[in-house]
């Protein structure tokens, strides 16, 4: 993963998804390869092949407001597309590089939150910006057990054939957390641990790999979704993201349930049982 090539990487993956009938275009002969030409995205956007091709080739990685704007409308990008394809053309690589090692430090999370954590009735745990899994309260971990410290949120989800049982709506959930991973991590492509991690993922997972290549975008994850426990059953849960206050990397996450709801009930009786065993 090249810095200086994440925008062009970015306007390929895009063009090559977008079929000629979306933009109103004859598909014409078979094509050798899916999506636009080239030349179809410049002459939609108004500018010329050369310059379009430069951008997709990293030789020019700043294109003007108004050029990108014209291109995201050629490419039918959505509103989070156009603002990642914003970031990425005034990115500067060098400089990102240079703040991200100083401000790398080794993370810890506050003795406040994690008393926090053990007061809170629903499960709850910190994660990084890699997802790495840093503390989680015991109905946390009751609720899934992948969900312990140590464990990373997206190797497990891609990887480990019990994590899927978990998820009844994997397809959906996998392509939700790539979107997001993209969205967080911007144009920071000089990140060593975000490459590494990438790096294992796509050998580990052909899943990760078919995703990562779409480039899509999203900003917030999906607000609800469903666990399946084996001691009570589907839980439809709500999820909350909140951010630790001087560690912008590090937020909390909550689940919870519609008070009432069959869901609220199964998340009191694990809760229960948890009790129960520890008595």
């Amino acid at each position: 993963m090249e810095p200086h090539r994440l925008l062009g990487d970015f306007l390929r993956a895009r063009r090559e998804l977008i079929s000629p009938e979306e933009v109103g275009l004859p598909s014409g002969p078979r094509r050798r390869v899916p999506g636009l030409r080239r030349e179809e995205v410049a002459v939609l956007a108004g500018i010329s092949t050369e310059y379009y091709l430069r951008l997709e080739q990293g030789r020019d990685r700043h294109p003007s407001e108004q050029v990108l704007d014209a291109i995201a409308s050629a490419l039918r990008l959505d509103t989070e597309s156009r603002a990642h394809a914003l970031k990425l053309a005034r990115s500067n690589p060098r400089r990102e590089r240079s703040m991200r090692k100083s401000s790398h430090r080794l993370e810890t999370v506050p003795k406040g939150v994690l008393a926090l954590l053990d007061t809170i009735n629903v499960p709850a745990f910190v994660m990084n910006r890699y997802r790495d899994v840093l503390a989680a309260n015991p109905l946390a971990t009751a609720l899934e057990p992948t969900l312990q410290p140590g464990t990373n949120r997206l190797l497990t989800l891609f990887t480990d054939p019990e994590a899927r049982e978990y998820h009844p709506d994997w397809a959906a959930n996998t392509a939700s957390v790539v979107a997001q991973l993209r969205a967080d991590t911007g144009a920071d492509g000089n990140d060593a641990r975000f490459q590494a991690l990438v790096g294992e993922l796509s050998l580990k997972s052909e899943r990760f790999r078919q995703l990562w290549a779409r480039h899509d975008i999203r900003f917030a994850g999906t607000p609800s979704g469903v666990i399946r426990n084996p001691k009570v059953g589907e839980l439809t849960l709500w999820r909350e993201k909140f951010l630790i206050a001087g560690k912008d990397d590090l937020v909390v996450v909550m689940y919870h349930a519609d008070p009432g709801s069959r869901s609220a009930d199964a998340l009191d009786l694990l809760a229960s049982k948890r009790t129960s065993t520890i008595d």
